[in-house]
């Protein structure tokens, strides 16, 4: 992108800071997801969306124990605390990835099985929803970013070319993460569709 037109105004600069901090964290979302979004491949990311009853507060399984994927088709979960290993168990039992923990009272091996085509297809819908998901957010923040410019030039703190300048590089912005999200999900869809 070429030299931002509202970094240059001191009324949108800071507008045009959080329009894009808000726009990345989109992002960063559906990059999360799409980590934890299973494959036929284990990955240590997969368990991410799991939370522990620990102590009273839900804690993500990472901060409770050590998690490995030390075969291609198995995730190792060691805890650091033993006592947790049968809530650890049943959190991963509970959530809806299909997986069927085993426990010998020390370690939790977690066996992936292998993806049917089926379920390759729902995990593609999955990641579209999304990808859905997260560009309604990215709209949802070029429509707060455009009122606000509006705003600004209703109340005369900036011209109407600057608004019209203005309009346009969120525009773009919008348009350049949208685009940079669907370049993600197409890798995460191969990646989900390859046997």
């Amino acid at each position: 992108m070429a030299v931002s037109i509202m970094a240059g105004i001191p009324a949108l600069k800071d507008l045009s800071a959080d329009l894009k901090r808000r726009m990345d964290q989109a992002v960063a979302t559906l990059q999360s997801n799409l980590s934890s979004t299973r494959t036929g491949r284990a990955s240590v990311h997969m368990l991410d969306q799991v939370k522990v009853d620990y102590y009273g507060s839900l804690m993500p399984i990472n901060q409770l124990a050590q998690v490995s994927a030390p075969e291609p088709q198995l995730i190792l979960i060691s805890p650091f605390d033993p006592t947790v290993l049968k809530e650890i168990e049943k959190a991963i039992q509970a959530s809806d990835l299909g997986f069927n923990p085993m426990s010998d009272g020390k370690v939790i091996r977690v066996p992936v099985p292998p993806m049917t085509e089926e379920r390759r297809r729902e995990v593609v819908k999955h990641v579209n929803k999304v990808l859905e998901d997260q560009r309604t957010a990215i709209r949802n923040v070029r429509r707060d970013g455009n009122d606000a410019l509006k705003k600004l030039a209703k109340d005369k703190k900036i011209s109407e070319d600057e608004e019209k300048r203005a309009l346009e590089e969120v525009q773009k912005m919008t348009d350049e993460e949208i685009r940079r999200m669907e370049e993600l999900t197409r890798k995460k869809e191969a990646e989900v569709m390859q046997v």
